[in-house]
């Protein structure tokens, strides 16, 4: 077993709705360089043809926390939401291999989720694969009550771009109101078109899709997230953890509502 024992995880921070900034309209996709493929690529030329028809509108995230009482209030979040990108482009905007900070401003003009450095490190993790780790590191905006600040947060990410998933866990005391944070996202495909093109089929892969489609399916991705926390002391007395454990819930929500803009601007509103 490798420094990832556990499953998934994500934090974030509530503020005002995001704006279509420069911050993110000026950040394009990374369509050169990544490993999208040929279909990856028609799959964004079809995603902007269509857009220009009609706009692709993403349902909202959902999202439910269950408590473990006989592990001293240990917590897992999960969490679904979907993206109007295909499956790689949506990977390589999770991960953010650019370290680029595209989430909404609070009205301070601070970003929401500040990405501060990424670093792929020459160590690798001792589990299957022996993937690089990649030291991450972000800066949260907060709100308590009268109170505002940033959190710094760091963490541990492996990342298993053929697979499409990431784990990761906080580096050390690298989150302060945590004592335990660690988690998973996955990114599956989705076949938007499949009900409407393949009328005699139910396609289970990109290929069948492809066939049954014509070539004119859009495919786009269902990102799932699992992540389990402990607040640390004094977060973790009742009316404090029942605090965090909202602030969590919906501050995500709004982490990954600011991807779902993202993906809208990278499909062209």
């Amino acid at each position: 077993m490798g420094i990832f024992p556990g499953f998934g995880g994500w934090i974030s921070q509530n503020t005002q709705q995001p704006k279509k900034s420069e911050n993110v309209k000026s950040k394009p996709v990374r369509e050169t360089k990544t490993h999208h493929g040929r279909d990856e690529m028609e799959q964004l030329k079809l995603w902007r043809d269509a857009n220009k028809k009609k706009q692709y509108i993403e349902d909202p995230p959902t999202a439910k926390v269950h408590i473990d009482h006989k592990s001293d209030g240990l917590s897992t979040m999960e969490m679904e939401f979907i993206l109007g990108l295909p499956p790689q482009t949506a990977y390589d905007v999770l991960t953010n291999e650019d370290n680029i900070s595209y989430s909404r401003e609070n009205n301070r003009g601070r970003p929401l989720l500040k990405a501060v450095s990424r670093v792929v490190t020459p160590e690798k993790d001792e589990g299957e694969g022996h993937r690089p780790i990649v030291k991450v590191e972000k800066e949260l905006s907060w709100k308590f009550l009268f109170l505002t600040g940033t959190l710094p947060i760091r963490l541990l990410v492996l990342e298993e771009p053929k697979k499409l998933y990431v784990d990761y866990l906080k580096d050390g005391k690298g989150i302060r109101t945590m004592e335990t944070f660690r988690g998973r996202f996955t990114v599956e495909p989705v076949y938007v078109d499949a009900e409407r093109l393949c009328k005699h089929t139910k396609p289970k892969s990109p290929e069948e899709y492809k066939k049954c489609s014509g070539g004119k399916g859009l495919i786009a991705s269902k990102v799932k997230v699992e992540q389990t926390f402990r607040p640390a002391s004094p977060w973790d007395l009742p009316l404090l953890s029942s605090y965090m454990r909202l602030f969590t819930l919906e501050t995500t929500k709004k982490v990954a509502e600011d991807l779902q803009l993202r993906a809208a601007n990278i499909r062209g509103i």
